[in-house]
């Protein structure tokens, strides 16, 4: 039986450490505890479980601090925990170690907010015997690249939970920016590696992504057979995507998943910059090999390779109205994290637009999502009232719920209800919340209820000129001043998203009459949700008249060509898409083109466009595999 120490440092742990200590109790031989200073109860639990407590004063050396608590052990082996960290309880640390390697790489698993994890691997397992020390002051590692060592590496089976990564990511960024100067001055006295890559990562925690850049591409050549590879060409690559840089990013991340054909992380990236770039194609076809891969890698944000794969998937397709893949997409993403709400709400969003019945929805969403506590029943209706969902009212009923009147009047009002939500509205005190306005203007425009109406008022910030203009819009009074602020057009455009949602079409026809006298872009947008809830014929009929209008807008030429091309109007698309190539050299003209002459299998315009596309566009995958196939 080999011997393990648990070798920490501590400082104000009071929170945290018991926990963490009653996690190895009976796992370890020897517990090793330095203090640096704890002022808190961090020490009176030290004893409670150890008498090696020994005290040192701090000096903004971590690597020393770690060598002080390693230099007490006297066991065969070292574990190294941090006080927010703990083991599982089914952890064995003597099947670790049986192997007899010199260090052991571990897995933690970081708990994230919003119910997500981060996993990455850590040397926290090493021998005693191997003369292993830390190095670097701040972001300190053992030698274990010195070469005078011939060590055998292992891989632990066990994980360490991590449960304060969010905060140390908050306060880190804080620490990184008084630490910038002691850094700068670790890298040009000692240019390693691990010092450049923690420079260029430190730089990109603070935001200055040029500077990052730096001194992660002077890092990447001598990552190339190091674990901490894989993670210095994400963060390089983010870097870069905050600086729009996506080509550089696509061109490094093209070699990188070659080498590095397991780690899920950077296919994912790849498969996002795929996407800000315009590659739409090669983007569905990365984010779908993640799926295939899964969560694994040295690195790994959870879900990258499952339940966000499936969520992105169902929001690319989503954008181009396939609502059928969404679905199947999202469907899959609430299986496997039914508890994360931006799944819960994309998945009422997907059915809501391909108009599933309601009483449907409710069934298959109790099959999926059974509500069994107060917790769950809570989120449901947060994402419900987020949502304005029509089914908020079924549940609140079903369940029995007491709300605030505000939640009640909205759950009326979007099950169309509206007398019901009218007379709860004008009940409420004189201070509506805010984030109420757009509904009771909503209601009012609706009912053309002028007493709603002054009610939501106060809540947009209006001139007197807009208020007037609202009010006419609201009563449809005939004016003579037709132009609308790019204020008031947004307010009723989101009002028109509302009344499809609703059928309100009478309704809907008066409104979109004045937002006709308004800027093209809110003319496409009302055809973009138009198109998004179904009403492709209507959109076509518009967007044509918009076409006549604006002859050369991108826009309106590309959303013609796809919404033709869904109705099978085939020369229809036809058109479209060649002028959009006429008007636009970017690939996604070429992208389009390519997808009509698939669909009527013309193989030798499918060739030119794939020509063009490879001789104008390098970084595109999916066409070189294609060509002649």
């Amino acid at each position: 039986m080999k011997t393990i120490a648990l070798c920490m440092i501590v400082k104000n742990e009071q929170e945290y450490l018991r926990r963490c200590l009653d996690s190895v109790k009976g796992k370890v031989d020897q517990i090793v505890i330095v203090d640096t200073g704890s002022t808190d109860e961090t020490v009176n639990i030290a004893k409670e479980y150890t008498n090696d407590i020994h005290h040192m004063d701090w000096n903004n050396n971590f690597a020393a601090a770690r060598n002080e608590s390693i230099k007490y052990a006297t066991t065969d082996y070292i574990l190294v925990l941090d006080a927010d960290e703990y083991l599982e309880e089914s952890a064995d640390l003597q099947k670790e170690i049986a192997s007899g390697a010199d260090y052991y790489f571990t897995k933690i698993h970081n708990i994230m907010s919003s119910e997500r994890a981060l996993n990455h691997l850590a040397i926290r397992i090493f021998s005693k015997n191997k003369d292993l020390y830390y190095q670097n002051r701040l972001h300190e590692h053992l030698n274990i690249m010195d070469e005078e060592h011939k060590l055998i590496s292992g891989q632990a089976g066990l994980v360490i939970m991590h449960t304060g990564y969010t905060d140390e990511m908050m306060e880190g960024r804080e620490k990184a920016k008084r630490n910038l100067p002691l850094m700068l001055k670790e890298v040009e006295e000692n240019p390693t590696v691990y010092n450049l890559f923690n420079m260029g990562r430190t730089y990109m925690w603070v935001g200055k992504h040029e500077k990052a850049i730096a001194f992660l591409k002077r890092a990447y050549p001598m990552s190339k057979n190091l674990t901490i590879a894989s993670d210095l060409i994400i963060t390089l690559c983010r870097s870069l995507g905050e600086m729009k840089r996506y080509n550089e990013a696509l061109q490094i991340l093209q070699e990188a998943v070659v080498v590095h054909p397991k780690e899920v992380d950077l296919l994912h990236l790849q498969a996002l910059y795929f996407m800000e770039a315009g590659y739409y194609r090669d983007a569905i076809t990365t984010m779908t090999k993640c799926l295939d891969i899964g969560d694994q890698g040295i690195t790994v944000t959870e879900g990258h390779g499952s339940y966000i794969a499936h969520f992105r998937l169902a929001e690319w397709y989503e954008l181009r109205n396939d609502l059928t893949k969404s679905y199947e997409h999202i469907l899959e993403a609430f299986k496997l994290k039914n508890d994360f709400a931006p799944i819960m709400g994309k998945y009422f969003k997907i059915i809501e637009k391909a108009n599933v019945p309601l009483e449907e929805v409710f069934v298959s969403t109790n099959q999926l999502y059974p509500i069994s506590n107060s917790g769950q029943l809570e989120k449901m209706l947060e994402v419900m009232y987020q949502l304005r969902h029509p089914l908020l009212q079924r549940y609140l009923t079903e369940y029995n719920v007491t709300v605030q009147d505000n939640v009640m009047a909205t759950a009326r009002q979007y099950a169309r209800d509206y007398e019901g939500a009218q007379a709860l509205w004008l009940e409420i005190a004189a201070d509506v919340d805010e984030q109420n306005g757009e509904d009771i203007l909503l209601l009012s425009i609706i009912l053309k209820d002028e007493t709603l109406f002054r009610r939501a008022k106060p809540l947009f910030n209006l001139s007197q000129k807009e208020q007037k203009k609202l009010y006419k819009i609201l009563m449809n009074e005939v004016s003579e001043d037709t132009k609308l602020t790019s204020h008031l057009e947004n307010i009723l455009e989101r009002a028109v998203i509302h009344l499809i949602r609703l059928q309100e079409f009478e309704t809907f026809e008066i409104i979109l009459d004045y937002l006709w006298q308004g800027s093209v872009d809110v003319k496409v947008k009302v055809c973009e949700h138009l198109v998004a809830y179904g009403f492709n014929e209507i959109a076509i009929d518009l967007l044509v008249k918009l076409f006549e209008q604006y002859p050369r807008n991108i826009k309106i030429i590309e959303m013609l060509g796809d919404a033709c091309l869904r109705s099978n109007y085939i020369q229809d698309a036809q058109l479209f898409y060649t002028k959009l190539l006429e008007v636009c050299d970017d690939y996604v003209a070429y992208e389009r083109a390519y997808e009509l002459y698939e669909r009527v299998d013309d193989q030798i315009a499918k060739n030119s466009v794939l020509t063009q596309i490879n001789r104008k566009f390098p970084f595109c995958s999916w066409s070189k595999q294609n060509f002649n196939r």
